[in-house]
């Protein structure tokens, strides 16, 4: 049964124009690889699909670059002296772009100035001026918050001292200060700043001592009487 013959058009579908492009391409390469063996040719063949994926073939007994650099010869072409010349010109715009860099950054040190104009110079004023500004600026910043800081921190301190200045005066005044009546229970912690030790006060029952019964998370202080202190463990 004869095949129909196909109108040679973009296939729409996207489906459809991948598996013809794959069976073709298969096809391409099977006809390239039969000539380079049966006729001794050296074949290269290179395929962008639609979807941007490079397929390849070369020649086994050559590689790429020996087939460009034949084709070259054969054809009396350079292939690479145009991309050449546009590196070389990009090269030398970086070049030119660094030069005025060094130079500028040179005439705000103060020197290489014998080549400015008056209105250059009134220009390079102006610039560093703003420079200036903006580092002065920046500076009173971190000066400002430094001070927010340190005033902060002193004023956690004179909190921190008032409070212990009044627990203190009070003890001074009724040693029974803070002490809970409930027999057990503890009636308050001082704690120190800096990770320093934080102490209970306890009120015991008679005839309890606290080795009797030693809390695996309090250190007794001791003492001889019913009032006993502890050293919170960390």
């Amino acid at each position: 049964m004869a095949r129909g013959k196909i109108q040679i058009k973009k296939i729409e579908n996207q489906t459809n124009r991948q598996v013809t492009y794959s069976k073709r391409r298969n096809g391409l390469f099977k006809k390239a690889h039969e000539l380079t063996v049966l006729c001794d040719a050296k074949v290269s063949i290179l395929m962008i699909s639609s979807t941007q994926k490079l397929h390849e073939y070369i020649s086994p007994t050559i590689t790429t670059k020996q087939l460009f650099d034949q084709y070259q010869t054969a054809a009396t072409v350079d292939l690479w002296n145009s991309h050449y010349e546009k590196m070389q010109q990009h090269l030398k715009k970086l070049k030119e772009v660094n030069r005025n860099l060094r130079r500028e950054i040179r005439q705000r040190m103060g020197e290489s100035l014998n080549d400015l104009g008056y209105g250059e110079m009134v220009n390079l004023i102006e610039d560093m001026d703003n420079s200036l500004r903006l580092i002065r600026d920046r500076k009173y910043k971190v000066i400002g918050n430094q001070i927010d800081t340190s005033k902060k921190k002193l004023r956690n301190v004179e909190e921190i001292h008032r409070n212990l200045a009044l627990e203190f005066d009070a003890r001074q005044e009724d040693p029974q200060y803070g002490l809970v009546e409930n027999e057990g229970d503890y009636n308050s912690v001082l704690g120190f700043p800096n990770g320093g030790p934080r102490i209970i006060a306890l009120r015991l029952p008679p005839n309890h001592h606290p080795h009797h019964h030693h809390h695996p998370t309090l250190h007794s202080g001791g003492g001889a009487s019913d009032l006993t202190t502890f050293a919170l463990l960390e």
